[in-house]
């Protein structure tokens, strides 16, 4: 497979050439802050170090429940049985009564605003039949979405003592998170209620920042001897969402101030940039053997990037097509590289995809095509 490279002139935005702003000191050990729209990362430190992730395990639990709602495997009225080993769970709890029922959303809510343990381990029992199996589905998600450095033991990520080989790291949690923001924003939403009731007992969610900043709408705490105190914050500043990970702070105040700091820094230090509307083309690609000789090439979504504050001006693409692109053509495909730069500063690379199908042309039209590609 060839490739053809396109320049591409983007928009003229009036603006002088900036230094980005310098990002904040942090106490925590690792720590991530991501685009949402694009996946960019704003700024990092230690990101791909694998940490004990402790209750933010329970993101991939809140995925997967999520899922298992979507496909109708689960129902939030649904009662689930609590078994003894659910209800023996030590740490963070929802106080659900041994052998007996609870909804599956009292459950839901007391793993996501509470923080429970023994919510999460009913859940999964509910939706895998034991908590190993359920362990399983949990990783083997995490591979499908390409978090190379995750694994996960249990629901809860609650231990005894250190468990190095239930781990993950601030790349692969803010992912999730994005993944879960992405494919179940009802179930995000959850994540920013303050306080839940249960069995009589009212408990507040552990993530100070949903009271110190009202952009922001999660997403999980974790706290363990081995993990520190970790948080995985997001907030919606329109147009922009951005999502920090923070891992190994001492103290639970330490890590909500990390997390704001990162945040406010990514929101004033950089600044939106769509360069292409949703289905707008970014080019005409050729196209041999086909119904049609070429296909527009674009993003199935509004393309919006994050760029250091006054630099707008600066971003510069190339298109890398996929050369020769034979039909038949799926809309949706991947048929090029759109890659930045702002400045002299590599900004990333972005799959651009077919905006239409483009069938296969006849007899004449396919042996045409054929004589020129040898010739090519």
């Amino acid at each position: 497979m060839r490739f053809f490279a396109l320049f591409l002139a983007l928009l003229p935005f009036a603006a002088s050439y900036a230094q980005p702003i310098p990002a904040p000191t942090l106490s925590a050990r690792a720590w991530i802050l991501m685009d949402y729209a694009t996946g960019q990362v704003l700024a990092a430190h230690e990101a791909d170090t694998r940490m004990e992730p402790a209750s933010l395990t329970k993101v991939m639990t809140t995925y997967l429940v999520a899922d298992a709602l979507v496909q109708k495997t689960l129902s939030l009225q649904q009662p689930v049985t609590v078994s003894e080993r659910a209800w023996r769970t030590l740490g963070s709890r929802s106080f659900i009564p041994v052998n007996k029922t609870v909804s599956v959303d009292d459950l839901l809510k007391g793993m996501v605003i509470q923080s429970g343990n023994d919510a999460s381990v009913a859940l999964a029992e509910a939706i895998s039949g034991s908590e190993d199996a359920f362990a399983g589905m949990m990783n083997r998600t995490a591979q499908r979405m390409g978090l190379k450095d995750t694994n996960f033991l249990n629901a809860s990520g609650f231990f005894d003592g250190a468990t190095p080989s239930h781990h993950s790291t601030a790349r692969d949690m803010a992912r999730l998170a994005a993944a879960l923001i992405r494919d179940h924003p009802e179930i995000h939403a959850l994540h920013a209620v303050k306080e839940y009731t249960y069995n009589g007992i009212r408990q507040h969610n552990r993530n100070r920042l949903l009271w110190a900043d009202p952009t922001v709408d999660g997403l999980k705490t974790g706290h363990s001897n081995a993990a520190g105190y970790c948080l995985i914050a997001t907030a919606m500043r329109s147009p922009r969402r951005l999502i920090s990970v923070v891992l190994g702070t001492e103290s639970e105040s330490a890590r909500a101030q990390d997390s704001l700091n990162l945040l406010n820094w990514g929101f004033t230090a950089f600044e939106s940039v769509k360069l292409y509307d949703k289905a707008q083309a970014v080019s005409q690609l050729k196209v041999f053997k086909g119904a049609q000789n070429t296909v527009a090439a674009g993003f199935n979504e509004d393309f919006v990037i994050s760029v250091p504050r006054g630099m707008a001006d600066k971003v510069k693409a190339t298109l890398v097509s996929r050369q020769p692109l034979i039909a038949p053509v799926a809309a949706g495909s991947v048929v090029g590289t759109l890659t930045l730069s702002v400045g002299d500063q590599a900004w990333g690379e972005y799959p651009v995809v077919a905006q239409s199908d483009i069938a296969v042309a006849g007899f004449f039209g396919r042996l045409w095509d054929s004589l020129r590609l040898y010739f090519q």
